[in-house]
């Protein structure tokens, strides 16, 4: 399975914001979309990412005020990206390495999704689960 099949099951909305939004809007989209994290966008181009973990790591333990700091300067600005013909084990090697549960998805400098570690892990499961079944199916045949 590749990143492509997840984008067309799971849509291809992407929540995000510009770099000078504030902190706060941030933190009340991701509560409001039920997302851990969102892109930071310039207009069409991906400017970063910014998580709850940033928030939690470069907002409140640092005493900053989230309406007065800019999500710029609390955003990952080198984000790792994926294509939609990667696939999802390449996927899961580059979130464990790099230790990261996002990934914008961007085909032909556009991004057109974001996948987390749980769709990809939902999906290998399930992967997993069909090839057990027709392994037992062949067994039993």
């Amino acid at each position: 399975m590749i990143v492509r099949h997840i984008i067309e099951l799971k849509g291809r909305t992407v929540y995000a914001l510009p770099p000078e939004a504030p902190v706060i809007d941030a933190v009340r989209m991701m509560a409001d979309k039920h997302v851990g994290a969102l892109l930071v966008m310039r207009g069409e181009s991906l400017a970063g990412i910014v998580s709850e973990r940033d928030y939690a790591r470069k907002v409140v333990l640092k005493g900053r005020s989230s309406s007065d700091t800019p999500v710029a300067d609390i955003m990952t600005a080198s984000v790792i990206t994926v294509s939609p013909d990667d696939t999802l084990e390449s996927c899961m090697r580059v979130v464990t390495e790099k230790r990261i549960r996002h990934l914008p998805v961007v085909d032909r400098g556009k991004v057109v999704g974001v996948i987390s570690i749980g769709d990809l892990v939902k999906h290998l499961l399930e992967e997993k689960e069909k090839t057990i079944e027709q392994l037992q199916e062949y067994i039993r045949s």
